[in-house]
Protein backbone atom coordinates (compact mmCIF):
# COMPACT_ATOMS: atom_id res chain seq x y z
CA UNK A 1 0.00 0.00 0.00
CA UNK A 2 1.28 3.53 -0.97
CA UNK A 3 2.41 5.39 2.18
CA UNK A 4 0.94 8.86 1.65
CA UNK A 5 3.46 12.34 2.40
CA UNK A 6 2.42 15.44 3.18
CA UNK A 7 5.06 16.82 0.65
CA UNK A 8 5.91 15.22 -2.62
CA UNK A 9 9.66 16.52 -3.88
CA UNK A 10 10.76 15.26 -7.92
CA UNK A 11 14.18 15.60 -8.01
CA UNK A 12 13.96 15.62 -11.63
CA UNK A 13 17.52 14.76 -12.05
CA UNK A 14 19.09 16.57 -9.45
CA UNK A 15 21.75 14.50 -6.95
CA UNK A 16 23.37 15.53 -3.49
CA UNK A 17 26.36 16.71 -5.98
CA UNK A 18 23.92 19.35 -8.03
CA UNK A 19 21.67 20.88 -6.02
CA UNK A 20 19.09 18.08 -3.99
CA UNK A 21 20.62 18.75 -0.74
CA UNK A 22 18.90 22.46 -0.64
CA UNK A 23 15.45 21.52 -2.12
CA UNK A 24 15.42 18.48 1.02
CA UNK A 25 16.36 21.48 3.51
CA UNK A 26 13.96 23.63 1.76
CA UNK A 27 10.70 20.67 1.82
CA UNK A 28 11.69 19.90 5.42
CA UNK A 29 11.34 23.73 6.56
CA UNK A 30 7.81 23.71 5.36
CA UNK A 31 7.43 20.70 7.30
CA UNK A 32 6.52 19.93 11.42
CA UNK A 33 8.02 16.86 13.23
CA UNK A 34 6.75 13.64 12.18
CA UNK A 35 5.32 14.79 9.03
CA UNK A 36 6.65 12.81 5.89
CA UNK A 37 8.13 13.89 2.92
CA UNK A 38 8.40 11.57 -0.91
CA UNK A 39 11.57 12.07 -2.73
CA UNK A 40 11.04 10.59 -6.24
CA UNK A 41 13.61 10.26 -9.20
CA UNK A 42 14.31 8.16 -12.03
CA UNK A 43 18.24 7.86 -10.59
CA UNK A 44 17.86 4.91 -7.96
CA UNK A 45 21.44 5.50 -7.01
CA UNK A 46 20.87 8.67 -4.86
CA UNK A 47 19.31 5.79 -2.65
CA UNK A 48 22.74 5.37 -0.55
CA UNK A 49 23.28 8.96 0.16
CA UNK A 50 19.61 9.72 1.11
CA UNK A 51 19.51 7.07 3.50
CA UNK A 52 23.28 8.26 4.97
CA UNK A 53 21.80 12.04 5.19
CA UNK A 54 18.35 10.69 6.63
CA UNK A 55 21.07 8.87 9.41
CA UNK A 56 23.41 11.31 9.99
CA UNK A 57 20.66 14.67 10.32
CA UNK A 58 18.57 11.83 12.69
CA UNK A 59 15.58 12.14 10.13
CA UNK A 60 14.30 8.60 9.66
CA UNK A 61 13.82 6.55 5.59
CA UNK A 62 10.64 5.06 6.58
CA UNK A 63 9.64 3.47 3.08
CA UNK A 64 10.87 3.06 -0.62
CA UNK A 65 8.99 2.15 -3.60
CA UNK A 66 9.16 1.99 -7.44
CA UNK A 67 6.08 3.67 -9.51
CA UNK A 68 6.49 4.10 -13.22
CA UNK A 69 10.10 3.34 -13.39
CA UNK A 70 10.79 5.91 -10.66
CA UNK A 71 12.06 4.95 -7.50
CA UNK A 72 10.17 7.10 -4.15
CA UNK A 73 11.49 6.93 -1.05
CA UNK A 74 9.84 8.60 1.66
CA UNK A 75 11.14 9.61 5.00
CA UNK A 76 10.17 11.05 8.55
CA UNK A 77 11.52 14.48 9.71
CA UNK A 78 12.60 14.28 13.07
CA UNK A 79 13.29 11.51 15.25
CA UNK A 80 10.83 8.61 16.44
CA UNK A 81 8.42 9.68 19.68
CA UNK A 82 10.30 7.94 22.88
CA UNK A 83 9.39 4.34 24.04
CA UNK A 84 8.57 3.33 20.51
CA UNK A 85 10.18 0.11 21.95
CA UNK A 86 11.85 -0.82 25.28
CA UNK A 87 16.02 -1.76 24.98
CA UNK A 88 16.02 -5.47 25.94
CA UNK A 89 19.12 -7.71 24.57
CA UNK A 90 18.33 -9.43 21.68
CA UNK A 91 16.71 -13.24 21.58
CA UNK A 92 15.45 -12.80 25.33
CA UNK A 93 11.85 -12.01 23.69
CA UNK A 94 10.68 -14.12 21.01
CA UNK A 95 7.20 -12.90 18.96
CA UNK A 96 6.05 -15.88 16.75
CA UNK A 97 2.71 -14.72 14.14
CA UNK A 98 0.77 -18.11 14.90
CA UNK A 99 -1.73 -16.98 11.94
CA UNK A 100 -2.91 -14.00 9.99
CA UNK A 101 -6.76 -14.51 9.59
CA UNK A 102 -8.93 -12.75 12.47
CA UNK A 103 -12.58 -12.20 13.28
CA UNK A 104 -12.19 -9.02 13.19
CA UNK A 105 -10.91 -6.38 10.12
CA UNK A 106 -9.30 -3.48 12.53
CA UNK A 107 -8.42 -0.42 10.15
CA UNK A 108 -4.95 -0.13 11.69
CA UNK A 109 -3.61 -3.80 11.83
CA UNK A 110 -0.02 -3.76 11.35
CA UNK A 111 -0.23 -6.77 9.51
CA UNK A 112 -3.63 -6.45 7.52
CA UNK A 113 -5.47 -9.45 9.12
CA UNK A 114 -9.38 -9.57 8.52
CA UNK A 115 -11.55 -12.98 7.90
CA UNK A 116 -11.10 -12.48 4.32
CA UNK A 117 -6.73 -12.45 5.06
CA UNK A 118 -5.16 -16.09 4.02
CA UNK A 119 -4.36 -18.06 7.54
CA UNK A 120 -0.54 -18.67 6.51
CA UNK A 121 -0.81 -20.58 9.93
CA UNK A 122 2.73 -21.45 11.83
CA UNK A 123 1.82 -24.84 12.68
CA UNK A 124 1.68 -27.03 15.79
CA UNK A 125 4.75 -28.99 14.67
CA UNK A 126 6.56 -26.19 13.62
CA UNK A 127 6.13 -24.21 16.87
CA UNK A 128 6.81 -27.29 19.11
CA UNK A 129 9.95 -27.35 17.31
CA UNK A 130 10.52 -23.68 18.03
CA UNK A 131 9.67 -24.10 21.67
CA UNK A 132 12.71 -26.41 22.15
CA UNK A 133 15.43 -24.64 20.47
CA UNK A 134 14.38 -21.00 22.20
CA UNK A 135 14.45 -22.86 25.88
CA UNK A 136 18.01 -24.10 24.34
CA UNK A 137 18.83 -20.54 23.34
CA UNK A 138 17.02 -19.17 26.90
CA UNK A 139 14.08 -17.34 25.65
CA UNK A 140 12.77 -15.64 28.41
CA UNK A 141 9.58 -14.59 27.24
CA UNK A 142 7.08 -16.18 24.22
CA UNK A 143 4.68 -14.11 22.92
CA UNK A 144 1.81 -15.56 20.38
CA UNK A 145 0.07 -13.07 18.41
CA UNK A 146 -1.70 -13.12 14.87
CA UNK A 147 -4.28 -12.64 13.43
CA UNK A 148 -6.08 -13.77 15.91
CA UNK A 149 -4.71 -17.25 17.58
CA UNK A 150 -7.74 -18.65 19.14
CA UNK A 151 -9.12 -18.67 15.47
CA UNK A 152 -7.19 -22.13 15.36
CA UNK A 153 -8.23 -24.98 16.46
CA UNK A 154 -4.83 -26.48 17.66
CA UNK A 155 -4.23 -23.30 19.51
CA UNK A 156 -4.61 -25.03 22.68
CA UNK A 157 -1.62 -27.38 21.82
CA UNK A 158 0.54 -24.45 20.25
CA UNK A 159 0.17 -22.58 23.75
CA UNK A 160 1.15 -25.65 25.89
CA UNK A 161 4.41 -26.44 23.52
CA UNK A 162 5.31 -22.49 24.18
CA UNK A 163 4.60 -22.28 27.88
CA UNK A 164 6.26 -25.50 28.56
CA UNK A 165 9.29 -22.94 26.91
CA UNK A 166 8.81 -20.19 28.49
CA UNK A 167 6.16 -17.76 29.62
CA UNK A 168 3.92 -17.38 27.61
CA UNK A 169 1.17 -14.00 26.68
CA UNK A 170 -1.51 -14.53 23.93
CA UNK A 171 -2.19 -11.01 22.09
CA UNK A 172 -5.79 -11.27 21.73
CA UNK A 173 -9.34 -9.44 21.21
CA UNK A 174 -10.75 -11.85 23.81
CA UNK A 175 -13.83 -12.13 21.49
CA UNK A 176 -14.22 -16.10 21.04
CA UNK A 177 -14.06 -17.57 24.58
CA UNK A 178 -16.84 -19.62 23.96
CA UNK A 179 -17.64 -23.10 23.28
CA UNK A 180 -15.05 -25.30 22.30
CA UNK A 181 -12.49 -22.49 22.07
CA UNK A 182 -13.66 -21.64 26.12
CA UNK A 183 -12.35 -25.29 26.67
CA UNK A 184 -9.44 -24.57 25.37
CA UNK A 185 -8.68 -21.67 27.50
CA UNK A 186 -9.80 -23.68 30.32
CA UNK A 187 -7.08 -26.08 29.78
CA UNK A 188 -3.94 -24.05 29.87
CA UNK A 189 -1.84 -23.73 32.86
CA UNK A 190 -2.44 -20.45 34.39
CA UNK A 191 0.66 -20.15 36.12
CA UNK A 192 2.51 -19.58 32.81
CA UNK A 193 0.04 -18.40 30.54
CA UNK A 194 -1.00 -14.64 29.99
CA UNK A 195 -3.61 -13.24 27.68
CA UNK A 196 -3.31 -9.12 26.58
CA UNK A 197 -6.25 -8.28 25.47
CA UNK A 198 -7.24 -4.94 22.84
CA UNK A 199 -9.25 -2.74 24.32
CA UNK A 200 -8.87 0.59 23.00
CA UNK A 201 -10.84 3.27 25.26
CA UNK A 202 -13.11 2.95 28.01
CA UNK A 203 -16.10 3.66 26.37
CA UNK A 204 -17.14 1.85 22.96
CA UNK A 205 -17.28 4.67 20.60
CA UNK A 206 -13.29 4.97 19.65
CA UNK A 207 -13.22 1.49 20.20
CA UNK A 208 -15.68 -0.11 17.68
CA UNK A 209 -14.90 3.20 15.34
CA UNK A 210 -11.38 0.74 14.73
CA UNK A 211 -13.10 -2.67 14.99
CA UNK A 212 -16.79 -2.65 14.38
CA UNK A 213 -20.03 -2.21 16.22
CA UNK A 214 -20.48 -4.46 19.45
CA UNK A 215 -16.91 -5.20 19.74
CA UNK A 216 -16.50 -3.20 22.87
CA UNK A 217 -18.95 -5.31 25.23
CA UNK A 218 -17.26 -8.81 23.61
CA UNK A 219 -14.30 -7.94 24.74
CA UNK A 220 -15.10 -6.50 28.02
CA UNK A 221 -17.37 -9.68 28.76
CA UNK A 222 -14.18 -11.85 27.22
CA UNK A 223 -12.05 -9.84 30.12
CA UNK A 224 -13.64 -10.70 33.04
CA UNK A 225 -14.48 -14.36 31.96
CA UNK A 226 -10.55 -14.54 31.83
CA UNK A 227 -9.68 -12.96 35.03
CA UNK A 228 -12.76 -15.16 36.59
CA UNK A 229 -11.12 -17.93 35.51
CA UNK A 230 -7.75 -17.05 37.30
CA UNK A 231 -5.52 -15.67 34.29
CA UNK A 232 -3.28 -13.08 34.59
CA UNK A 233 -5.13 -10.12 32.13
CA UNK A 234 -3.04 -7.38 30.71
CA UNK A 235 -5.22 -5.00 28.73
CA UNK A 236 -3.85 -2.93 25.69
CA UNK A 237 -4.56 -0.02 23.98
CA UNK A 238 -3.75 0.94 20.63
CA UNK A 239 -4.41 5.28 20.70
CA UNK A 240 -3.87 8.41 18.06
CA UNK A 241 -2.77 11.08 20.64
CA UNK A 242 -1.39 11.46 24.09
CA UNK A 243 -4.71 12.66 25.75
CA UNK A 244 -6.41 9.23 24.21
CA UNK A 245 -3.54 7.60 25.93
CA UNK A 246 -4.10 9.96 29.36
CA UNK A 247 -7.81 9.04 29.22
CA UNK A 248 -7.31 5.25 29.14
CA UNK A 249 -4.54 5.12 32.05
CA UNK A 250 -7.72 6.84 34.10
CA UNK A 251 -9.86 4.10 32.82
CA UNK A 252 -7.09 1.49 34.03
CA UNK A 253 -6.69 3.68 37.39
CA UNK A 254 -10.08 3.33 37.94
CA UNK A 255 -10.23 -0.43 37.39
CA UNK A 256 -7.57 -0.95 39.58
CA UNK A 257 -5.46 -2.46 36.82
CA UNK A 258 -1.41 -2.51 37.53
CA UNK A 259 1.26 -0.66 35.79
CA UNK A 260 2.94 -4.54 34.54
CA UNK A 261 -1.05 -5.04 33.40
CA UNK A 262 -1.25 -1.93 31.26
CA UNK A 263 -0.39 -1.56 28.12
CA UNK A 264 -0.48 1.52 25.68
CA UNK A 265 0.44 2.31 22.58
CA UNK A 266 0.44 4.60 19.29
CA UNK A 267 -0.87 3.46 15.80
CA UNK A 268 2.08 2.37 13.94
CA UNK A 269 1.62 3.65 9.92
CA UNK A 270 2.16 0.00 8.82
CA UNK A 271 -0.48 -2.40 7.38
CA UNK A 272 -4.12 -1.40 7.22
CA UNK A 273 -3.24 2.13 9.04
CA UNK A 274 -3.53 5.23 6.71
CA UNK A 275 -2.20 7.21 9.72
CA UNK A 276 0.10 6.91 12.30
CA UNK A 277 3.85 7.36 13.88
CA UNK A 278 5.97 5.86 10.45
CA UNK A 279 8.68 3.40 11.81
CA UNK A 280 11.60 2.52 10.33
CA UNK A 281 14.31 -0.43 10.95
CA UNK A 282 16.56 1.68 12.52
CA UNK A 283 13.84 2.99 14.93
CA UNK A 284 12.77 -0.43 16.63
CA UNK A 285 15.44 -2.36 18.77
CA UNK A 286 15.11 -5.65 17.25
CA UNK A 287 12.85 -8.59 18.50
CA UNK A 288 13.19 -11.67 17.09
CA UNK A 289 9.72 -12.53 15.20
CA UNK A 290 8.76 -15.47 13.06
CA UNK A 291 6.22 -15.88 10.57
CA UNK A 292 5.21 -19.08 8.04
CA UNK A 293 6.96 -16.66 5.53
CA UNK A 294 10.75 -16.59 7.82
CA UNK A 295 12.08 -14.25 10.52
CA UNK A 296 11.09 -10.65 11.01
CA UNK A 297 13.07 -7.94 12.70
CA UNK A 298 10.05 -6.56 15.04
CA UNK A 299 6.58 -7.52 15.51
CA UNK A 300 5.03 -4.39 13.88
CA UNK A 301 6.34 -4.94 10.48
CA UNK A 302 5.94 -9.05 10.54
CA UNK A 303 4.86 -8.92 6.39
CA UNK A 304 6.96 -5.68 5.41
CA UNK A 305 9.97 -6.86 3.51
CA UNK A 306 11.93 -4.09 4.94
CA UNK A 307 12.24 -5.24 8.26
CA UNK A 308 12.44 -9.48 6.70
CA UNK A 309 15.50 -10.50 7.78
CA UNK A 310 15.34 -14.03 6.56
CA UNK A 311 13.05 -16.58 4.85
CA UNK A 312 14.91 -19.52 6.99
CA UNK A 313 13.50 -20.46 10.68
CA UNK A 314 15.70 -22.90 11.24
CA UNK A 315 17.88 -23.79 13.02
CA UNK A 316 16.29 -21.13 15.42
CA UNK A 317 20.15 -20.34 16.83
CA UNK A 318 21.11 -19.35 13.20
CA UNK A 319 17.93 -17.20 13.16
CA UNK A 320 18.84 -14.90 16.38
CA UNK A 321 22.17 -14.76 15.11
CA UNK A 322 21.26 -13.05 11.81
CA UNK A 323 19.13 -10.86 13.77
CA UNK A 324 21.83 -10.01 15.98
CA UNK A 325 24.18 -9.51 12.53
CA UNK A 326 21.51 -7.00 11.12
CA UNK A 327 21.64 -5.13 14.71
CA UNK A 328 24.88 -4.74 14.44
CA UNK A 329 24.95 -3.48 11.10
CA UNK A 330 22.59 -0.99 12.04
CA UNK A 331 25.01 0.07 14.98
CA UNK A 332 27.94 0.26 12.54
CA UNK A 333 25.92 2.83 10.04
CA UNK A 334 25.95 5.06 13.14
CA UNK A 335 29.45 4.67 14.08
CA UNK A 336 30.45 5.35 10.48
CA UNK A 337 28.69 8.10 9.85
CA UNK A 338 29.97 9.53 13.04
CA UNK A 339 33.62 9.39 11.69
CA UNK A 340 32.35 10.32 8.34
CA UNK A 341 31.03 13.80 9.43
CA UNK A 342 33.74 14.66 12.22
CA UNK A 343 34.15 18.11 11.58
CA UNK A 344 37.24 18.70 14.08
Amino acid sequence: MRTNAKLELDAGTKTFASGLLPDLIAALRLSRRGDLVAVISGDASIGPELEAWCRFTRNSLVGTSVEGGRTRWVLRYGEAPENVGEDRPVGSRLWLYTNFDCNLACDYCCVRSSPKAQRRALGVERVRRIAVEAAELGVDEMFLTGGEPFMLPDIGEIIAACAAAAPTTVLTNGMLFAGSRLATLRSLPRERVTLQISLDSPTPERHESHRGKGTWARTWKGIELARADGFRVRLAATVSTDAEAEEFRGFLDTHHVSEENRVIRRIALRGSAAQGIALARADLVPEVTITAEGVFWHPVGAEDNDLLVSRDIFPLADSFAAVRRAFDRESEHQRRLARIFNCA
